[in-house]
């Protein structure tokens, strides 16, 4: 077949494999045309996307988390991530170092937060006073300051709010999994728990998604009876012990970010080594909205600290410890 026959013949061959076939789906094309744009538009000058927490150290090295025992301080490496995974970075506020050291370092975050121990006396609890004033101070002066205290954290707020260091009762939620029950819906709105959703809020009152470890807290009746306590803090949630004795397990203050939890969100995702710990999606669920929420909070602080002095105070220059702790998979310790 000569060349001048064939030439119509494969002309007729392209065009019917450039043609779409009724089994081939079209092209989507994108809108617009030409290159694609930058994101221009400026950032909300309201919103900080950079926000540090500062985490108050525990006397000890976080060998056993019921009691102070060796040298120095510590923070769990679950605090730290619990932070991280709702995008802060953090700052190490050791809490027996000088004074102008300590006000210098909260110079430089957005919010703070008091962990879980069983320090409630001594230059400890001096430091969390301290600190705690801070966060009133800094949100009375028109900066939104979040703190979020939990476990021994809220113990000792709740003494420092009665100014009564025998306020706490005794309960039995040792490494205990439990449910969170909520005496009252109408006040979740503005709360840690608006991000929950209802399905999420019902399983929190019907399955135990969260993590107890304490022998202390404090009965709704005590708190509703503190005038001190009543007109600081809202009750959210409430929680069951061993022996089906009531203690308060979520609070939020009225006038100040300030949320305070007897359970520990951080454990869902962050601690392993107890396996009565809750890991279910669920359950990891409640961690993560906890966490979006009180970043969420330091976000909305107007300090802008500067880069270098910042850098310089990170706790990305300490190495946590690997199964050094019975109670914590990982520990910064801080000499």
């Amino acid at each position: 077949m000569g060349s001048a026959r064939l030439l119509p013949l494969l002309l007729v061959a392209v065009l019917a494999a450039m043609a779409p076939s009724p089994a081939t789906p079209a092209v989507i094309r994108l809108p617009g045309s030409g290159r694609a744009r930058a994101c221009a538009a400026p950032p909300d000058p309201a919103v900080y996307d950079r926000p540090v927490i500062g985490i108050v150290t525990h006397p000890g090295d976080g060998t056993y988390e019921m009691r102070t025992h060796g040298p120095g301080s510590y923070i769990a490496a679950s605090y730290v991530k619990f932070v991280e995974s709702a995008g802060a970075r953090v700052v190490p506020l050791v809490y027996d170092e000088p004074e102008e050291r300590l006000l210098e370092k909260l110079s430089l975050v957005n919010g703070v937060l008091f962990t879980g121990g069983s320090q409630k006396n001594g230059s400890y609890f001096e430091t969390i006073k301290r600190v705690f004033q801070y966060v009133l101070d800094r949100n009375d002066a028109g900066d939104p300051f979040p703190l979020h205290a939990e476990c021994l954290g809220f113990e000792l707020v709740s003494m420092i709010v009665s100014k009564d260091n025998n306020i706490l009762e005794s309960f039995h939620a040792l490494n205990q999994p439990s449910t969170l029950q909520f005496p009252n819906y109408s006040i979740l709105e503005g709360s840690v728990f608006e991000r929950f959703g209802p399905d999420l809020i019902k399983k929190l009152s019907t399955s135990c998604l969260v993590m107890q470890n304490h022998g202390y807290g404090i009965s709704p009746k005590r708190l509703q009876e503190n005038y001190a306590l009543s007109s600081f803090f809202k009750i959210l949630t409430t929680s069951p012990d061993e022996n089906g004795k009531v203690y308060v397990s979520t609070v939020q203050a009225h006038r100040y970010p300030i949320t305070c939890t007897q359970w520990h969100p951080e454990k869902a995702i962050f601690e392993w080594g107890e396996p009565r710990t809750p890991h279910s999606e669920d359950a990891v669920q409640v961690t993560q909205h906890f966490a979006n929420y009180f970043i969420s909070q330091a976000r909305k602080s107007l300090n802008r600290p500067t880069a270098d002095k910042l850098l310089n105070n990170l706790i990305d220059s300490h190495t946590p410890r690997f199964r050094t702790s019975k109670s914590f998979d990982e520990v910064y310790n801080f000499a």
